[in-house]
């Protein structure tokens, strides 16, 4: 019996690129995978849709170059301030020792370091300074601490200042700290050392900041006995005005300030930021002046400190970098360098310290980074002469020293705010993830039509292209072979089972008792063989109709 209507028509898989195609939201798409043979539209539709593709990539992989490479801007803005932290000033008397200060024993261990002399000198060079020779019979010192004679020997404040005022209010040496630098014994005013509250200033201009008048004390300058690199011909102090945070490099950085002139300066504070990388080379880490003597430590790589230490700053790193590298060479440190390695002896000094500071300045094998943020003061000096003809002689009076001592050894230096402005120079970057993201959506609703939605689409479509291609290529090789152990398995257990005849039924095909063959009767275990197979008659079989299945 024939079939009255044939299969129904199967449902299109979601893996069919015509059915994505017809409900993508990207344009162009329907037009090339439309239902419909091959056709000069479709073939032009198809073109414009690889075209517009294309362009769209390729303006997508130009701004993910153009993001990769990291651009920077510097931006420079000016802002106002009610109030403003006063910077440290830190001062330095060109002359590092006193002169009466000096003792043979000093010239007998540093005499060699610190003034190029030698022994047989030293009779000679106390003549010059005033001061009797040493005494016969005179045993030097055992051991000698450059810290102690830098500190006993150097210039006191508590001598030079004569006059200190802040915001018109007297001040005196307890608002000076004490510190060491290359130039000797320093003072540093507004330090904010040992926890102390940072001045600040409500207003710009004279008057508004520190006024202090000092005495540097020429007759106490060390006479010149030969020329050398470090031998000073100046007579002033050296100021260094910077933030608290930074450690004062007075000998490249300070400005000379001379006796007989007061000196006005005019500061602006400048604010910096920059950037780590990749878009800047800036770093914030705190260093750690001590030096480990490890063999595979290289000096460039300044490991972080456990102890506190200040904030990283450009000089600090420089400073530290040297301290590592002396430390490194030579066991010890010079006396103005940070950490808790041990002062360097005179010999230490002459020997080591000194020519691995030279060596090292040669090779510069200091990697120190901007620091991302900073503070530095930007600074316009003028001067007059002082005293004038007027005030000559109340000055004398009043500082109980001669018109001449006064012009060859008094100055007066005025620093203050310009205004209670500041500049800021910030680096920002020029190309963020925002932009990018949204110059590549711009390029996509541009070429192509299509929006974050159209990509989940596409992995959506590729999901179902994976499960109905992939997984169901991988699961009828399982059931295929699954099919094949079953077919196996029956085979084997055939001769256990009734033999029927395999009947080819067609579809829909009515088939009766009466006509099938006869069907096979097993033996019994016990009884013997037969001599031929028994068999059914069809009376004696039950009429039983089989309905044939479609194949």
């Amino acid at each position: 019996m024939k079939p009255t209507s044939g299969p129904e028509e199967a449902r299109q898989p979601a893996s069919d690129i015509r059915v994505f195609a017809s409900n993508c939201s990207m344009h162009g798409l329907g037009h090339v995978f439309g239902p419909g043979s091959l056709s000069l539209r479709r073939g032009m539709w198809a073109a414009a849709v690889v075209l517009s593709v294309a362009t769209f990539l390729y303006q997508a992989a130009e701004r993910v170059r153009y993001y990769r490479e990291f651009h920077h801007q510097t931006a420079l803005d000016e802002r106002e301030s009610h109030r403003l932290v006063f910077p440290a000033v830190t001062l330095c008397n060109i002359n590092p020792l006193r002169r009466s200060r000096l003792t043979p024993n000093d010239l007998h261990w540093a005499g060699s370091v610190l003034l190029g002399l030698d022994p047989a000198e030293h009779t000679a060079f106390l003549r010059a300074l005033g001061r009797p020779p040493a005494p016969p019979g005179f045993m030097p010192s055992p051991t000698f601490d450059m810290a102690q004679l830098y500190a006993r020997a150097g210039h006191s404040l508590d001598d030079m200042l004569l006059d200190c005022r802040f915001r018109g209010q007297p001040c005196g040496p307890e608002n000076f700290t004490t510190i060491f630098t290359r130039m000797g014994k320093c003072y540093t005013f507004n330090s904010g050392a040992d926890g102390a509250e940072l001045l600040t200033t409500t207003r710009g201009g004279m008057g508004n900041g520190l006024d202090i008048m000092l005495d540097v004390q020429q007759e106490e300058y060390l006479p010149v006995w030969r020329d050398d690199e470090e031998t000073p011909f100046e007579v002033g102090i050296r100021v260094q005005i910077h933030s608290q945070e930074e450690p004062p490099i007075i000998d490249q950085l300070g400005l000379g300030v001379s006796p007989g002139y007061q000196t006005f300066v005019s500061c602006q504070q400048q604010q910096l930021s920059f950037l780590p990388p990749p878009w800047g080379d800036c770093s914030s880490a705190s260093l750690n002046p001590n030096y480990e003597p490890e063999p595979s430590d290289p000096l460039g790589s300044l490991s972080p400190s456990p102890s506190p230490i200040p904030p990283y700053t450009l000089m600090g790193c420089r400073l530290a970098c040297e301290t590592r590298y002396v430390a490194r060479k030579c066991g010890c440190r010079m006396m103005y360098m940070p950490g808790d390695a041990p002062v360097c002896s005179p010999q230490q000094y002459k020997n080591c310290a000194h020519p691995a500071i030279d060596a090292m300045l040669r090779k510069d094998p200091c990697a120190c980074p901007n620091p991302c943020a900073s503070t530095r003061y930007a600074k316009e000096l003028s001067m007059v002469r002082i005293p004038s003809r007027a005030a000559a002689r109340f000055l004398a009076r009043k500082l109980n020293r001669s018109e001449a001592y006064i012009a060859e050894n008094v100055l007066a230096l005025d620093i203050f705010f310009e205004a209670l402005n500041y500049e800021t120079v910030e680096q920002k970057k020029a190309y963020e993830m925002s932009e990018l993201l949204g110059d590549i959506g711009g390029q996509m609703g541009l070429f192509i039509g299509a929006s974050l939605l159209t990509i989940l689409e596409i992995l959506d479509y590729l999901c179902e292209v994976f499960r109905d291609k992939v997984l169901r290529y991988f699961w009828n090789r399982r059931h295929s072979q699954r099919h094949s152990s079953t077919n196996l398995l029956q085979e084997g257990l055939g001769s256990h089972r009734t033999q029927v005849p395999h009947l080819n039924l067609g579809p829909s095909t009515l088939l009766c008792s009466e006509d099938l063959p006869p069907l096979p009767v097993p033996s019994p275990r016990l009884s013997p063989p037969p001599t031929a197979p028994a068999t059914l008659s069809h009376s004696s079989r039950p009429a039983v109709c089989v309905l044939g299945a479609p194949p």
